[in-house]
């Protein structure tokens, strides 16, 4: 564990490392004050007391007017930086080993925030000029025009020339001045694209890349100019760049010899037969996915545009039959009472104590729903699910087949439309009202949106807990007590019961079957509604049952 000196000599403080300690320092542990101007801390405790170091340095730097730091080993440079770091008083700084100043200390100055004058062995002219641009001036007592080998085959003569660098040229084997240079460069640069190799060496492939990746570039092409034929190599490069294709997309481009394509020939043939199949492929798959894509837009599009039709139409039929009614378009006349033909000579047959019967007025028909009788006469109803987009009118026709192929004008449609089953009593409703739709996932249409239901973020909000679906005389909310998810099966899909005894075992069959409890209350006095689609691509059923809670 090495030991780092601190003596104070007039107004310098000077710091070096005590890999030899006398007979008395050596019971040191983390610090010790050997004598006024002499302290002593292991450098383990250093870097893991900043903090407190910082403090205890700033008050002897105070005390004693210390204002130049002078630094013996090039390696605690960083730390001991980082300890005095804002303290302003220090604004000279020495560095004695003689070697060239590197990027990380030299970041570490200027990050400093105090020092405004260094004294180095040497410095590269790009870390000259950034100590420039921070207003630090710097003395250098011996000048190289290179740093590296790296910094000359690339003639990266100053900060400029780093910065805008498009492509350089990497000669191996690096040594840890090509290393530290190498990395300092990828810290500053912006523009590199491309990144040539003549010879080719596994460890420092290893090693440029992970300063690459630990920069995050991307992007960049490294061209392997040498005939590669060691397959293993290869290997070694396409694994390489399949992995970071997905990622920061570093890229290998390897020249091959011609005696690797003569013995890979075959396998070349063959992995090019395997590459055609699978474009081929791809090109099928994406021409099919475009057509479901373009399928599902523009049943979107009709869809989108009966709504603005059966609008209009409302509007309009509104607007001509205004009779100053908010509900009603159309009042039923009360019939009048027929004068039946009487034999005057015969008695009629009459039971006492009997009132005569009165003729049952029809229900009003509300304003939109007539409106839309005059689009489609197989309307029988109008059916919305809160935060979905299911908001239509319901069909019905003498089947359950015509609406699975056919819109709400009856033209040939894929999405078909939200219709009632064919068995179901729209005037006096039957017990169970059943309602279809396709479960159009991608463009949202139809039941496209009722898979929102099976999650808990949406079925336990109480407004999504109440359906409106109302006929054409009766405006109506029904209250979901049962949401589940079932394999393809009929067993839910019973309108009427023959018996009080098979209705309730119906309910208990579908309320056990849901995924939530809602606590509703459902009896045989009720009358229910039932949504259902498909899901898992056809296998199975989602249902929604929900039961009347006011006319």
């Amino acid at each position: 564990m090495n030991k780092l000196l601190f003596q104070i000599n007039e107004n310098k403080l000077l710091v070096q490392c005590k890999k030899r300690l006398k007979t008395d320092q050596k019971s040191i542990i983390n610090t010790n004050v050997i004598s006024q101007n002499e302290l002593l801390f292991s450098e383990e405790y250093v870097a893991s007391n900043i903090k407190i170091m910082h403090s205890f340095l700033k008050e002897i730097i105070n005390d004693y007017n210390i204002n130049t730091l002078v630094i013996k080993e090039s390696s605690i440079a960083p730390l001991i930086l980082d300890v005095i770091k804002n303290i302003n008083k220090i604004v000279n700084l020495h560095l004695l080993e003689e070697t060239l100043l590197n990027y990380k200390i030299c970041e570490k100055i200027i990050n400093a925030n105090n020092i405004k004058y260094v004294s180095v062995y040497n410095i590269p002219t790009f870390l000259l000029e950034m100590l420039d641009k921070e207003n630090i001036v710097v003395s250098s007592r011996n000048e190289i025009l290179f740093s590296s080998n790296f910094m000359e085959t690339n003639n990266l003569n100053n900060y400029s020339d780093i910065y805008y660098k498009t492509k350089i040229v990497l000669t191996f084997p690096f040594s840890k001045n090509d290393e530290d240079d190498f990395e300092a460069f990828i810290k500053n640069n912006r523009y590199l694209k491309h990144i040539y190799i003549n010879s080719l060496n596994k460890n420092d492939i290893e090693n440029i890349l992970e300063l690459m990746y630990s920069q995050k570039l991307k992007n960049i092409k490294i061209h392997i100019e040498q005939n590669i034929n060691d397959i293993s190599l290869i290997e070694y490069l396409k694994k390489i760049n399949k992995k970071n294709q997905k990622t920061n997309k570093i890229i290998f481009k390897i020249d091959y010899t011609k005696e690797y394509l003569e013995n890979n020939l075959m396998s070349q043939v063959q992995l090019n037969t395997i590459k055609l199949c699978i474009i081929i492929s791809l090109f099928f798959v994406g021409s099919l996915v475009v057509y479901v894509f373009y399928s599902n837009y523009r049943s979107m599009q009709t869809v989108d545009d009966i709504q603005n039709d059966i609008k209009d139409v409302i509007a309009e039929y509104v607007e001509e039959n205004n009779d100053n009614q908010d509900n009603i378009i159309e009042e039923p006349n009360t019939p009048s009472e027929e004068i039946p033909n009487v034999d005057e000579n015969k008695t009629p047959d009459v039971e006492e104590n009997k009132e005569p019967s009165v003729p049952q007025e029809k229900e009003e028909i509300t304003r939109d729903m007539k409106a839309l009788l005059t689009i489609n006469e197989d309307t029988v109803g109008w059916l919305k699910v809160n935060n979905t987009n299911i908001d239509y009118p319901v069909v019905q026709s003498n089947d359950n087949d015509y609406y699975l192929t056919h819109n709400f004008r009856k033209e040939d449609e894929k999405s078909g439309w939200v219709f009632a089953d064919y068995r179901a009593n729209m005037e006096t409703l039957s017990t169970n009202t059943i309602i279809f739709g396709h479960n159009m996932y991608y463009s949202g249409v139809m039941f496209g949106t009722l898979y929102k239901a099976k999650s808990a973020s949406w079925y336990t909000k109480k407004e999504n807990q109440i359906i409106e679906f109302s006929s054409l005389y009766k405006k109506m909310n029904w209250q979901i007590f049962s949401i589940y998810v079932v394999d393809k099966t009929s067993d839910y899909l019973i309108a009427e019961f023959s018996t009080t005894e098979k209705y309730q075992n119906f309910l208990d069959l579908i309320t056990k079957r849901s995924k939530y409890n809602f606590n509703v209350p459902v009896s045989t006095e009720d009358k229910i509604l039932t949504l259902s689609t498909c899901t898992n691509n056809g296998k199975s059923r989602l249902v929604i049952h929900a039961v009347l809670i006011n006319e």
